[in-house]
């Protein structure tokens, strides 16, 4: 019967902690009640000399473990019976409180919650991922995206069900379990692995062993385990966090990663540059048509950060957002009129060094990469060690001070807690708010929040690890962290003879003619009525789509 309402009889193995403690609930329980009832029934013989039956005394103690009250029995003058049903009145209290929290709810809860799939059965041709973490969850978010299938092989069970609550495909396989054949190996044309670093050398060689003939994928926590993840069958490893730093390191320096490519055809006459929008400013929160940046100062905006996003098609009616920052393309003369005469609108630093707050995996890598591209950099960390140049927190302000923040070209917080990082944020941005700061993020859900306490730049492990992750199996079909624009030097082609204020080339195109050199000058200001004529040269700028679709439109 107990089995029965257990809803099968399972081996040992399979039984759940709240069925093995329900089944010694079930055991226990009337081995009390008949102890009881003995000790009742001896003790009425010989301490009150009024025996009673087997069968009363089991019904006296039935009615006092539950409580319930009593029949005829219900005064005892012997001092050791007194203390007996005493003793067992108060366990009886106490069994009630024990059994519906300890016993009844997680039966309940088991019985009524999913279960948990065992096996993918119905998929074919998907990725499967062993074991769930940040570094997958970008890519699996992308897979669903593209339609395309996968499943994840998971040990944890919580973890298991968290997944399955927010809709994601997993596989429950206990670690004892053949995870390979549960997440359908034979029918996957590709494979993840997302675990420890021996459990990925582990289920390699299992992969391997398989004669697996689609990609395998390995993600390491530690570089130097990258060699033996190779050896043991993965044919491309990945280390997310030294990823997360080559992007942190990007973001910083455009020796490293040009946010703008093709800048150096502008020559000497233009210069591009980023220009941040205060909030108390007066161009925050107009339109760039109510603005007029152009007409007043002769420079052309070619793009705006809000957020981390590099908005590249910038509009009559866009938003100049307050701390925003905008990238500018102009004769320096042109850029310094902005400056002065839109009050809050500042120049963003192109010198100085970088401050890298946080010196662990992510921040060594950072500061390497700068230091390699020749850019100075400063290093602060809590714990002395080889490559920090000041010790102490980032979350005092005079320690930032001492390290120099005010001259800081930007910081670059790689800080092992989403928190401190947060904290660290809001401490620079009230100190230096002109200063960009690139935050490292460890859990994507955080990234909001980090940009919501000023950051210009966050980046997550999940979203870097996942883009690369998604590039090498969805291909073309993966995002882009970096939307870059892009200046090229073309030929009039067939824009010659024809009116600026005639062709609507952003409308079409998505682009910007942001010169034109025409002989030995350059015109930067570009009315309705000028005219392109024979000879000249256009520079145009816009993401690489739309240069790709202006060259398409107007051929040269």
């Amino acid at each position: 019967m107990l089995w029965w309402a257990l809803g099968r009889a399972p081996s040992f193995r399979d039984v759940t902690r709240s069925q093995r403690g329900l089944v010694g609930l079930g055991i226990a329980l009337p081995l009390v009640l008949v102890a009881a009832a003995l000790l009742y029934m001896l003790g009425m013989s010989w301490l009150e000399g009024s025996p009673r039956s087997f069968w009363a005394s089991l019904e006296w103690a039935i009615e006092t473990l539950t409580t319930t009250g009593y029949g005829a029995d219900a005064r005892w003058n012997h001092p050791a019976m007194v203390l007996f049903v005493g003793t067992v009145q108060l366990l009886g209290a106490f069994l009630i409180f024990l059994l519906f929290p300890v016993y009844l709810i997680p039966f309940l809860e088991e019985r009524f919650e999913v279960r948990l799939p065992r096996e993918a059965t119905s998929l074919s041709g998907h990725v499967l991922i062993f074991r769930y973490g940040p570094a997958v969850e970008s890519l699996i978010e992308q897979l669903e995206h593209a339609d395309s299938p996968y499943v994840v092989v998971e040990h944890d069970e919580e973890r298991a069900r968290n997944l399955l609550a927010k809709g994601r495909r997993v596989v429950y396989c206990p670690e004892d379990g053949d995870a390979l054949a549960a997440g359908g190996l034979d029918r996957a044309r590709a494979f993840v692995a997302n675990g420890r670093d021996d459990e990925n050398a582990s289920i390699l060689l299992g992969v391997r062993h398989r004669g697996f003939g689609g990609d395998a994928i390995a993600l390491a926590e530690d570089p130097f385990h990258r060699m033996p993840l190779s050896l043991s069958g993965a044919k491309a490893v990945f280390t997310p966090r030294h990823m997360l730093a080559a992007a942190l390191a990007a973001r910083a320096s455009d020796r490293i990663s040009p946010r703008i490519s093709g800048i150096q055809q502008l020559g000497r006459k233009l210069e591009v540059a980023e220009v941040r929008v205060a909030p108390g400013s007066p161009l925050a929160g107009r339109t760039l048509a109510e603005a007029g940046i152009g007409t007043r100062t002769g420079v052309t905006v070619i793009g705006q950060w809000v957020a981390g996003e590099l908005r590249t098609n910038p509009a009559a009616d866009m938003r100049l957002e307050p701390g925003g920052i905008l990238v500018l393309l102009g004769r320096e003369e042109s850029i310094d009129r902005l400056e002065d005469a839109a009050e809050g609108a500042r120049r963003l630093r192109r010198t100085g060094p970088f401050l890298v707050a946080g010196f662990g995996e992510v921040g060594r890598k950072v500061a390497e990469l700068l230091g390699d591209a020749g850019e100075a950099v400063t290093t602060l960390d809590r714990v002395e060690r080889a490559g920090v140049d000041l010790v102490g927190n980032v979350l005092e302000q005079a320690v930032l001070e001492r390290a120099g923040l005010s001259e800081a070209r930007a910081v670059i917080l790689a800080l092992d807690s989403d928190d401190a990082t947060l904290f660290s944020t809001v401490i620079t941005k009230n100190r230096v708010p002109d200063v960009p700061v690139i935050a490292r993020v460890n859990h994507s859900k955080n990234v909001q929040r980090v940009y919501q306490a000023g950051a210009d730049f966050a980046l997550s492990l999940s979203q870097v690890s996942g883009q690369m992750l998604a590039r090498r199996l969805l291909g073309e079909e993966a995002f882009t962290i970096d939307t870059q624009l892009k200046v090229a030097r073309v030929p009039v082609g067939a824009l010659e003879g024809r009116r600026a204020g005639d062709l609507s080339i952003r409308e079409q195109t998505g682009c910007s003619v942001v010169a034109v050199e025409r002989g030995e000058d350059v015109v930067v200001e570009l009315g309705a009525d000028f005219r392109f004529v024979r000879g000249d040269t256009l520079f145009v700028c816009g993401s690489n789509e739309a240069v790709r679709s202006f060259q398409e439109q107007f051929p040269a």
